[in-house]
This record gives C-alpha cells, sequence and structure tokens, in this order.
C-alpha cells in the first residue's frame, strides 16, 4: 500500500525564514519527494509536532488542510490506477499528480479483456448472451496472451503501446504459427472474427472510461463470403419422407426439419417452451422469443410441416417443445442421415438456417425484409448473402423475361 509522509527541508528559507515542506512516497520499499508549494518556520514545525497538533494560527491551518489534500489525493490516484495495472510506478503518481499523461492510466490489453469477459458471463448468466459466444472472447483473450507471451516475452501489453506493427504481427502470428489440438494457423475467416472480438472489447474500455482509443480499428481485413450450405426443396422432402429404424435418428430428423421452418439456431431451439407459443388475434399461431446471440426480437409463425413435429412432442415432460440433444450430437447424428437420404452435402444444423433462409422463404417470394426479421439478424446485408446464392429466383426472374422477348 502507498504511504505519504511529510518533512522540512531545513537546507532552504525564503524570504521570511521559513523552510519548504515536502512530501516523500513510499511504495513497495522504493521513494520519491515532492514539493507542496507550502513553507513554515523549524520552531512552528516542531512546535506544532509537524501540524499534527491542534493548530490555533490560520496560516497554519490551511497549511495543514492543503497537505490533508495531498496526501488524499496521492492515494486515491494510486486507488484508480492500481485499477487497471497492478504494476503502478510512483512516476506514474506524480505524472497524474502534475496533470502530465501517464500511460499507466492505460489499461493491460489482457487485463482489459478480462474485464470485459467477466462483463460478458454475467450477461450470459442472465441469458442474454449464448455460451459459445462467450467461450469465442474466451478464446481471443487466451491467443492475445499466446502472442504477447512468445513474442514480446511479457504478460501484459499496455492499450496505448499497441501500434500498426502489433497488429499485423498478431495476425501474421494467427494465421500462420498460433497452434490448437495439433493444428497450425487459423483461417482468414476466424482471424477477422477474432479481431473484431478485439474490438468490442476495447469499445467496452472507451464506454467505461478505461481507455481513450481502439487501436484495433486499424484492421480493415473483411469476411470471404462463402456461398452458404442449403437443401433443394427435393433434398428437403427426401428428409421429410424418411423413416428411420432408430427412435435417435428420428429425434434428431425432427429437430433438424424444425430448424428448417423456422431458422432457430441450436442454442435457441433448445430454449423454446410452451411459453414461447403465442396465438395471436386472428387465431394463427407464433413462435415468439429473442435470439440467443443477438438478443434481437425473433417471431416466426408456426407452419404446417412445425405444427406436427410440435404436436408429435407435446407429451414430453415439463414444458420443453423439443428433446434436448447437444449440438455435437446432433451434427453427428446428421451424417449418418445424410448418407441414408443420399444427400451429398456435409449436414449440421446450421444447414437447416441457411435452408429457412434460401429454399423455405426466399425462394417462395418472402420479402428479405420479413426473412431478416424472422432470423434476427441485426442487418439486412447479412440477409442479402443468401439471396445471392438463390439461382432459382434468378431463372424465375429470367423467365419473365424470355417471355417478353419472345
Amino acid at each position: 500500500m502507498i504511504k505519504t509522509y511529510f518533512f522540512l527541508k531545513t537546507d532552504k528559507q525564503n524570504s521570511n525564514g521559513e523552510s519548504p515542506i515536502y512530501a516523500k512516497i513510499e511504495l513497495q520499499g522504493k521513494t520519491s519527494t515532492l514539493c507542496t508549494s507550502k513553507y513554515i518556520t523549524k520552531d512552528r514545525w516542531d512546535a506544532t509536532n509537524k501540524l499534527k497538533n491542534t493548530l490555533r494560527v490560520a496560516s497554519e491551518k490551511n497549511c495543514k488542510t492543503t497537505l490533508n489534500i495531498i496526501e488524499s489525493k496521492i492515494e486515491s490516484i494510486y486507488l484508480e490506477l492500481v485499477k487497471v495495472n497492478s504494476n503502478v510506478k510512483l512516476s506514474d503518481i506524480k505524472n497524474e499528480l502534475s496533470g502530465k499523461k501517464s500511460k499507466s492510466t492505460e489499461i493491460d490489453i489482457i487485463k482489459l479483456f478480462e474485464n470485459h469477459n467477466n462483463y460478458f458471463k454475467r450477461k450470459f448468466e442472465a441469458g442474454e448472451r449464448s455460451k459459445a459466444s462467450l467461450q469465442k472472447y474466451n478464446r481471443a483473450k487466451d491467443l492475445l496472451y499466446n502472442f504477447i507471451s512468445l513474442k514480446h516475452r511479457k504478460t501484459s501489453f499496455n492499450v496505448v503501446d499497441i501500434d500498426n506493427t502489433f497488429i499485423y504481427e498478431l495476425e501474421s502470428f494467427l494465421k500462420y504459427e498460433s497452434t490448437f489440438k495439433s493444428k497450425v494457423g487459423i483461417n482468414h475467416n476466424s482471424v477477422v472474427k477474432y479481431f473484431q472480438c478485439f474490438k468490442t472489447v476495447c469499445k467496452y474500455g472507451i464506454k467505461r472510461n478505461l481507455i481513450k482509443n481502439n487501436p484495433f480499428l486499424i484492421y480493415d481485413e473483411k469476411l470471404k463470403i462463402k456461398d452458404a450450405v442449403f437443401l433443394t426443396q427435393d433434398e428437403l422432402q427426401r428428409i421429410e419422407n424418411k423413416v428411420f429404424s432408430t427412435e435417435r435418428l428420428n429425434r434428431v430428423k425432427d429437430i433438424f426439419l424444425f430448424s428448417c421452418y423456422t431458422s432457430y439456431a441450436p442454442i435457441d431451439v433448445e430454449k423454446l417452451t410452451i411459453k414461447n407459443l403465442i396465438k395471436d388475434n386472428e387465431g394463427s399461431l407464433w413462435i415468439k422469443t429473442n435470439r440467443a446471440k443477438t438478443a434481437i426480437k425473433s417471431n416466426v409463425p408456426v407452419l404446417p410441416p412445425v405444427q406436427k413435429i410440435l404436436n408429435k412432442y407435446a407429451h414430453l415432460e415439463g414444458d420443453k417443445l423439443l428433446p434436448s440433444i447437444s449440438n455435437q450430437k446432433i451434427n453427428e447424428y446428421l451424417k449418418e442421415i445424410a448418407v441414408l437420404c443420399q444427400i451429398d452435402k456435409k449436414l449440421t444444423h446450421y444447414v437447416a438456417r441457411h435452408t429457412f433462409a434460401t429454399t423455405v422463404t426466399l425462394a417462395n417470394g418472402v420479402a428479405i425484409e420479413n426473412v431478416s426479421s424472422m432470423m434476427g439478424h441485426t442487418r439486412i446485408t447479412m440477409t442479402q448473402h443468401y439471396a445471392k446464392v438463390l439461382d432459382s429466383s434468378v431463372k424465375k426472374d429470367m423467365d419473365k423475361l424470355n417471355k417478353k422477348y419472345a
């Protein structure tokens, strides 16, 4: 803890025979002094026990008040600095007192990550964010720590010291040197997403006055958009018509088809209960919820295939709409389903979400704004990606053009 002592520098005197009062700051075995700009004679300093006795002279009372303020301010500055950087130096405290810029007023990037991730964890525990997103931020922090440790031989790195060289050396490290489960390097899109995490964490720091600037804004690489894997109408029908010999495959088939006709991601499907089923004024049934990933409202009408699945599992214990199966198991069983239904595509639960956007909605003329709303997208550009891969919609428009020229 920091300590402050006051002493009289008797080898100096002003024209009134008074000596200056100095403050000595002690921290972690080191000391530093600074002038308080206050003066007193040696006789009065000794007579008042260094101004600790009851004072009656106005000038001495004012002097004592000033010393108390300085001592309190030193302690306050130290406590504020140590919140963001445990390695506070005496020079940092003196710089703050004098109004000079101190690098320690900016937080260590790993400490900032920990603050953000602890905050994000509370949002996850409150059901406002997904477990997958929390894991992504923790992984991003670990990758950044590994880079700082291996390339800079440090365990911390101040945010104000992050420059362009740091940014692009980090990108190179992630792409070509980072290792995870014996795999070396991270693909381009994943690297861009990790940098999005870095930017978000710094935005968090700016909003809370922990840092002043976001050094990661210089990074402007974009995601390389790949065509989303989705099922054609024929492939979707093949899965619907197939009856499997095992109950586990039939259950996964139902959950997968449910997602194809609602767009709900695994985390959303798992949380759906009877409370999410709402009947509107016209008697139509809706599933109403907020997306776990974005907390965006997402209301989807119950289509006949969905109603059929809901009826099948209406007998489930509790208030869950569908059986609970882990996303890992679902993806594992979907591989079997793809083989048995002769579908030459890598099926995952997210293929169902892409199928909703393309085959189920956009290909059937549903307005892209409505599709975006049902999918819980934060920007319509996210939905427009699906429209670009639909050859069927292009064909419909070109058929109209053919008729005109015919």
